[in-house]
């Protein structure tokens, strides 16, 4: 299943609860509201990226894995890729113009070459500076996911990202790594083991949707708002969700819903808007 079929999945689903289931270089802004923005909304005691608090989310705790069922978490990773360099001060979009006016149609441009710590992300950095011509949000979570009929552009595929990641995790502790065996062939497995951190993440969506609630994605801590849309891109957001009673999980869908059914190209041009994060959920949601 290509990562372009991941949107049929309908959001609430409540059959499903409790399953676990110009110039390609722009010039860099003030580099204290860089480091601003990629310090809020961390934890105050261990920092997670993106797809690591994605791939969390995703993983069954006791067994260490993600659903079989799931063809959204690759993609949905590489979007999390996208918008963690955009935080980070490292890519922008490229101004609209009349004939680029429209989000999806607007190329990634490389505004920071410095490396972040993370492999992943200092990979796709190394990608994109030796791009050209640049490409969209869409192209590189197709490029980045292999899905791509350009057979000289595979050698974007970010491989193993699943498993890298989830190093990454074992490595903060987060994590631990066994051996499963599934009748014809072992697994590596990584059960959660510090139960901690991930009951965290996860009450920081529910209070996003619920008490703390602010009915504006533009008044959201952006880390959050980045979180919500690609867990739902992942199929990854009802997880955290399920524990709830019925009436909390009615209201945290339902507002997730109308948050994730907004217009990108509307909200992206309000001010103060992380326009990478809805240039990743118009690439989602595009048919």
């Amino acid at each position: 299943m290509t990562w372009e079929m991941c949107q049929m999945t309908t959001l609430i689903r409540r059959g499903r609860r409790g399953e676990d289931g110009q110039d390609r270089k722009v010039d860099s802004e003030d580099p204290s509201k860089d480091q601003e923005d990629e310090s809020s909304g961390d934890c105050k005691d261990m920092r997670l990226t993106l797809m690591e608090e994605v791939l969390l989310l995703g993983l069954k705790d006791k067994e260490g894995y993600t659903s079989f069922w799931n063809d959204c978490i690759s993609s949905g990773l590489r979007g999390g890729i996208l918008i963690e360099l955009a935080l980070r001060g490292r890519v922008v979009l490229e101004p609209a113009t009349l004939r680029k006016k429209r989000i999806i149609d607007r190329r990634v441009l490389l505004k920071s070459e410095a490396p972040t710590g993370d492999v992943l992300l200092d990979e796709t950095l190394k990608h994109m500076k030796a791009t050209e011509p640049a490409e969209t949000v869409q192209s590189w979570i197709e490029l980045l996911t292999g899905e791509t009929w350009n057979p000289f552009k595979l050698q974007y595929q970010l491989r193993n990202v699943r498993e890298r990641i989830a190093k990454s995790l074992v490595e903060k502790g987060i994590l631990t790594t066994e051996k499963q065996n599934f009748l014809l062939f072992d697994m590596t497995t990584h059960p959660v083991t510090n139960t901690t951190e991930k009951q965290r993440l996860v009450k920081k969506l529910q209070e996003a949707l619920l008490e703390k609630w602010v009915n504006d994605p533009h008044r959201m801590d952006k880390r959050t708002l980045a979180l919500l849309v690609l867990a739902h891109s992942s199929d990854v957001l009802e997880n955290a969700f399920s524990t709830l009673p019925d009436d909390k999980y009615d209201i945290g869908m339902n507002r997730s819903k109308d948050l994730l059914d907004l217009d990108p190209d509307t909200e992206a041009s309000k001010p103060n808007a992380t326009e990478m994060i809805w240039a990743v959920l118009s690439a989602f949601n595009k048919s």
